[in-house]
């Protein structure tokens, strides 16, 4: 299954994707998609959608970030060897990890803003975890359980921010930087996450490529490791890392601008499109 969140007459709303087509949610306390997971209510909302007889063409729905209420965003930094020889960083016994707000996304078809501070904006494609099931100290045997589903993220960067201090935190928040979308796919449509390939482009050319089971801490070890320093919650997201091949690390740095269109597209998960427009003011 395949859910949206979305602009609705009325507000948010939320819906399930049917080929070209969103069969949107009746008005429910599921309606919200974080609400839904946080009941164990995604399959009954399906149900719901299919049998309300609302159908919209997905192109002409107004996106939102796939979760737009979260209530954390847990990003993990270095998580590919290519990444981590690029950056020049040491080689750690745990995941690096920082957090994004949640006014710092954006939706699949919305541009990402390079802020008026900075010029260096860069891309990072990610797979994105949407938590299900919440829990403190998960075991990493049981962390896939856990797990509501999946989406494309580009945990857009502003480089010279985040070189402010080691802390990463204001690089990666500005608004409207960091891409979630299109859609959120269960977890039970995801049969080897390992084999799936990550591929990032920026005007149509390859910039990223790998597939995830090159991931130095794999998704068990960033739910169990994240859930020992706080509890996470349905709807919860992790972004679990960016391979090699930055824009800040190719010769001269490869930054985004005004009218770039950038794409992350993860097999089995979708492509997650973003153009870049200059922050107003």
């Amino acid at each position: 299954m395949r859910f949206v969140s979305f602009l609705h007459s009325d507000g948010p709303a939320c819906g399930l994707v049917q080929g070209d087509q969103v069969l949107v949610a009746p008005a429910s306390p599921h309606a919200d998609l974080k609400a839904a997971i946080a009941a164990g209510a995604l399959a009954d909302l399906a149900r719901a959608c299919e049998a309300s007889g609302i159908r919209m063409p997905l192109a002409e729905v107004t996106l939102l970030p796939v979760i737009p209420n979260p209530g954390k965003i847990l990003c993990v930094g270095l998580n590919y060897e290519t990444h981590r020889r690029e950056t020049g960083r040491d080689v750690v016994e745990n995941p690096t990890i920082f957090t994004r707000f949640a006014d710092s996304q954006a939706a699949h078809g919305q541009d990402l803003l390079r802020p008026r501070v900075s010029t260096d904006f860069d891309f990072e494609g990610e797979l994105a975890v949407v938590i299900g099931e919440g829990g403190r100290y998960i075991p990493r045997a049981e962390a896939m359980r856990h797990i509501a589903g999946y989406a494309c993220y580009n945990d857009g960067s502003v480089r010279d921010w985040q070189r402010h201090t080691i802390q990463f935190t204001p690089g990666k928040n500005f608004p409207q930087t960091g891409g979630f979308g299109p859609w959120l796919v269960t977890a039970d449509e995801v049969a080897d996450l390992d084999s799936l390939r990550l591929t990032t482009r920026v005007n149509g050319e390859a910039v990223q490529d790998t597939t995830l089971d090159h991931m130095i801490f794999d998704v068990p070890r960033i739910i169990e490791y994240c859930s020992a320093f706080t509890p996470l919650s349905p709807g919860d997201v992790i972004a679990t890392g960016t391979p090699g091949g930055v824009g800040a690390k190719r010769k001269p740095p490869l930054w985004l601008k005004p009218g770039d269109m950038v794409e992350v597209e993860i097999t089995g998960i979708g492509v997650l499109r973003n153009g870049i427009a200059d922050e107003a003011g």
